[in-house]
């Protein structure tokens, strides 16, 4: 596992855009379409996701794995999974909880080397 992203859903990625970018001068990564954006976080390849989020989703760690399939069987009836893996423009993603009641997001980035 290693730490890809600190994951902060947003209500609105205008106003995110607006603080974390004009307001904290944090370098714009990528966006995709008009609800997630990435900025660099400066000393560190980990980045921070903004991500309009209807379902109200707790911030937390995104974790760049091998196979989000692979894991997710081997953990299924182990770990409280919040949904089945599915597909993300780079590969596959998923989330769990932790006992707490943590988020923790799984990505692969399967998709992406098929090309």
């Amino acid at each position: 596992m290693k730490l890809s992203y600190v994951h902060h859903p947003v209500k609105d990625l205008k106003t995110a855009l607006a603080f974390y970018r004009d307001r904290l001068g944090l370098e714009e990564a990528w966006r995709e379409g008009d609800s997630t954006a990435a900025f660099k976080l400066p000393g560190t390849d980990v980045q921070l996701l903004v991500d309009e989020d209807s379902n109200e989703e707790k911030a937390g760690p995104t974790f760049t794995i091998e196979s989000v399939d692979a894991f997710y069987q081997e953990h299924k009836g182990k770990l409280h999974f919040l949904f089945e893996p599915r597909n993300i423009p780079p590969g596959r993603y998923s989330a769990f909880v932790d006992p707490s009641g943590n988020v923790i997001r799984l990505i692969d980035l399967t998709r992406e080397q098929e090309h």
